[in-house]
């Protein structure tokens, strides 16, 4: 039975059919995140080509779980991802339904983890009880959830199963003594073992604890964020049935209903003028993780079926731009003030490597909702920096960015900044 026909009718009424909260996977790589969603969802998120053949996760993948809770066991028993309860059989009532987001932990692949931690309500910091504690991006991630604002996070302490049991308490003190002192000092640590579905139960129940669905603002103008932009098209496709390009996201406020108009911006390059245009065009579908739906709120992962030539959204070309109704979004910008706070060190090389002032000239790579922008500095006072962009950007005052330099061949998160 699929979840959306479990969904009661306060849900419904409350989020419509859709996931109301995103809850994003972070860590070193092969840690284990992407098998952990899969125990939760039974979809395997890394389905790109090179994905497959590498073993890791290269862009950002996403897929929905309900959580239901049995009134029948004491928890941390009754919480699972099935109608009826694995332990006593009876039926359980639905808690919730969450969208995944899984995020690469590769060190090259930064930029695509801050892409897909724009859209995260919370977060599972997932840590391999077989590895020394912390790996260098197990460390990054930490700091880049927390300089985004991500509050709610829960600890993961995956692969128990590898290792003794006196390993795997050594191994829980090094995790103890790694949050002290970060937004994670508080958030439980939960043993698992997401390959043999070990201890789901108890982490379902944590996050259910831990991890708050936000208020969200229906009644103001549209805003989603694109985090992935599709051609579904077979090739070889007759003309009468080739559909409009596909753009992934999730909406931070308003609503969007089929037939609705919307603006995309940046847009995409004029070669005669050398600028960028924003695009219009048409809700043609909305789809989320129940279906095909009419109307579409905030929270959850959605697809925007539009009337743009699929060759335009192919390739994930659509990343980090902005969806809204016409004439509600900010201008395009080439510029931005920035109020800047830097690091002692960068975070993610292995020794330790300290954050020079950042200086009129300096390229910085700064990540703006779910779009990773070069950038150049162009004035600097005190901690105040104006940056000038590779190219243009849909950019909300007040937003909050991730700055990263290039370090040792490598792009290094050196600080965050504050869209004046």
């Amino acid at each position: 039975m699929h979840w959306r026909d479990t969904l009661p009718e306060w849900y419904v009424k409350k989020y419509g059919y859709q996931p109301c909260v995103n809850i994003g996977t972070a860590g070193h790589v092969d840690h284990g995140k992407t098998s952990l969603i899969q125990a939760f969802t039974g979809v395997w998120t890394s389905v790109h080509s090179q994905e497959l053949k590498r073993g890791i996760t290269i862009r950002v993948g996403y897929s929905d779980a309900a959580f239901y809770k049995c009134k029948n066991c004491e928890p941390p028993l009754g919480y699972s991802t099935t109608p009826k309860c694995p332990n006593c059989k009876k039926e359980s009532e639905l808690s919730r339904v969450v969208s995944f987001v899984d995020s690469p932990g590769h060190e090259s692949l930064m930029a695509n983890m801050l892409s897909g931690s724009a859209l995260m309500d919370g977060a599972i910091l997932v840590i391999a009880a077989n590895e020394q504690v912390p790996k260098p991006q197990t460390r990054e991630h930490l700091l880049a959830l927390e300089i985004l604002g991500i509050k709610q996070i829960v600890v993961v302490q995956n692969k128990v199963d590898l290792i003794s049991y006196k390993e795997a308490l050594s191994n829980y003190k090094d995790i103890t003594k790694f949050v002290k002192g970060t937004k994670a000092l508080k958030s439980p640590i939960i043993p698992v073992s997401a390959q043999s579905g070990l201890n789901i139960d108890a982490l379902i129940g944590a996050i259910e604890d831990t991890i708050e669905t936000p208020k969200r603002e229906e009644d103001k103008d549209a805003v989603m964020h694109v985090l992935r932009s599709f051609d579904v098209n077979k090739p070889g496709a007759k003309i009468k049935t080739i559909k409009g390009g596909v753009i992934g996201g999730s909406l931070t406020q308003g609503v969007f209903n089929i037939g609705d108009e919307i603006e995309i911006k940046p847009g995409i390059l004029n070669e005669k003028k050398k600028s960028y245009e924003p695009i219009q065009t048409e809700i043609a579908s909305l789809g989320t993780g129940a279906g095909t739906v009419e109307i579409v709120k905030p929270g959850g992962l959605v697809a925007i079926g539009t009337k743009l030539d699929p060759s335009l959204t192919r390739s994930d070309s659509f990343i980090g731009s902005v969806i809204g109704k016409p004439d509600t979004l900010p201008p395009n910008s080439l510029t931005a003030n920035v109020e800047v706070n830097l690091f002692d060190s960068a975070v993610g090389t292995t020794e330790e490597t300290k954050v020079n002032p950042i200086l009129v000239g300096d390229s910085l790579r700064v990540n703006i909702g779910t779009a990773p922008i070069l950038s150049k500095v162009t004035k600097v006072k005190s901690k105040n920096i104006e940056i000038e962009f590779k190219r243009p950007v849909c950019i909300f005052e007040g937003s909050t960015i991730a700055i990263s330099r290039r370090i040792a061949e490598r792009w290094r998160l050196i600080g965050a900044g504050v869209v004046g």
